[in-house]
């Protein structure tokens, strides 16, 4: 399939410039946030700081390219002094729609920048591609709302073969999954990471060792899906506890990791509180953990935190089309309970338990069963489903093994 894919992501655009008079649109560098913006109204004015013409005007004069309304201000995360030239242009006449910002960076966490814009600008994050929507097929998630229901039905849940280790290697930055070969692939993640060292990060932070940066990159890479201890991955690439903090804290700014929160309905202390690292491309995680073809999968004892970072591809997609109403936690006990994912939806909660294997025992759901035990009235446990490669099939009252391949369908 050629030519530019429809982002499901547009319809929070389109429905956000008709509230509020900023939208900011943030994301990784090439999830394809410029498109997006270009797709919009044709009378809207265009103009990237990556031109250095429009970067030397935006730090020299910056009310100067808010003269034309409305306009699309893309990269501004290379100029925040530009985002208090919108505070003025606001303030002065407010009009929703006016202003589409979009950024390489979480601009929400870099807090004087956030607090210029407060009250006026909606923040909305792009993700890379999953891959139903890669394949632009229409409705694809629906399945996942469906389980929201509580009259789910089996049949309603696709039995579709997939290739997961696939989409792993591919990820969902369009120009990596446009290329075939795993090899050109590779050469693609390598030039995109010595841009993000060379250029996106040094505009967030004075990083003192990009060598040390990147060797946490790869640390970071080889633990997606599990639980994250700062303390050790700090001993591990040989850095101070603040230097890894602020590390960390740069790759998320950055938008190229997530920490999954765990789930708690009160402060207990026999819930873990570690968050989980995942990253917002599987295909950028797998090339810094050194996983550049398929038969580098089969080798590694991991490989089941590899599908469920692969999973988490989709699950974004799913979060990111209702942010105001959408939540993805994870929950352990210190007995040793694991949900691997946690949707919640409107207070409504679906554990979710992801296997490789094509076979389900009882005891793959005990961790959804403990889950349940302990859960508080706050919030609904409308079922637990165990995705895995078999068949679809009840496990126990309201708790399905469901397969996951319609999730990683070419």
């Amino acid at each position: 399939m050629n030519g530019i894919r429809h982002r499901w992501f547009s319809q929070n655009l389109e429905t956000a410039l008709k509230v509020l008079p900023v939208a900011v649109v943030t994301g990784a560098r090439q999830t394809g946030k410029t498109t997006l913006a270009k797709s919009l109204d044709a009378k809207r004015a265009y103009f990237t700081l990556d031109d250095v013409g429009v970067l030397d005007q935006a730090e020299r004069n910056p009310d100067s390219l808010l003269t034309t309304r409305p306009v699309t201000l893309d990269e501004v995360q290379r100029v925040p002094q530009l985002l208090l030239a919108v505070k003025r242009a606001v303030d002065e006449r407010r009009k929703a729609g006016d202003f589409v910002l979009t950024g390489s960076a979480n601009l929400l966490l870099m807090g004087r920048v956030a607090d210029t814009l407060a009250g006026r600008a909606i923040y909305l994050e792009l993700p890379p591609f999953c891959p139903a929507e890669w394949m632009q097929r229409k409705e694809a998630l629906k399945p996942i709302d469906r389980l929201f229901s509580p009259a789910f039905d089996l049949h309603d849940w696709p039995d579709e073969k997939g290739n997961w280790i696939r989409w792993l290697l591919c990820g969902g930055f369009p120009p990596a999954v446009a290329i075939e070969a795993d090899r050109d692939r590779g050469l693609w993640f390598a030039a995109y990471v010595q841009t993000y060292l060379d250029r996106d990060l040094r505009q967030l932070s004075d990083v003192a060792s990009l060598p040390d940066f990147q060797r946490l990159m790869a640390l970071s890479a080889n633990r997606t899906g599990k639980l994250l201890n700062q303390a050790d991955l700090a001993r591990d690439a040989a850095l101070s506890h603040p230097t890894a903090h602020r590390y960390l804290n740069l790759l998320e700014t950055g938008c190229l990791i997530t920490r999954i929160r765990p789930f708690t309905t009160n402060p207990s202390s026999a819930i873990v509180k570690a968050p989980k690292l995942l990253w917002s491309d599987c295909g950028l995680a797998a090339w810094l953990a050194g996983i550049r073809a398929p038969e580098d999968v089969a080798k590694r004892l991991d490989s089941g935190f590899w599908l469920e970072q692969t999973i988490y591809q989709t699950l974004q997609s799913w979060r990111a089309l209702d942010p105001a109403n959408r939540r993805l936690y994870y929950w352990r006990d210190r007995a040793g309970h694991e949900v691997d994912f946690l949707l919640e939806q409107n207070d409504k909660l679906v554990a979710m338990e992801i296997k490789s294997s094509s076979q389900v025992s009882p005891s793959d759901i005990s961790s959804i069963l403990a889950f349940k035990s302990v859960l508080k009235k706050s919030h609904s446990l409308v079922c637990g489903v165990v995705l895995h490669a078999g068949n679809a099939r009840p496990m126990d009252k309201d708790v399905f093994a469901l397969p996951w391949g319609w999730m990683v369908k070419d």
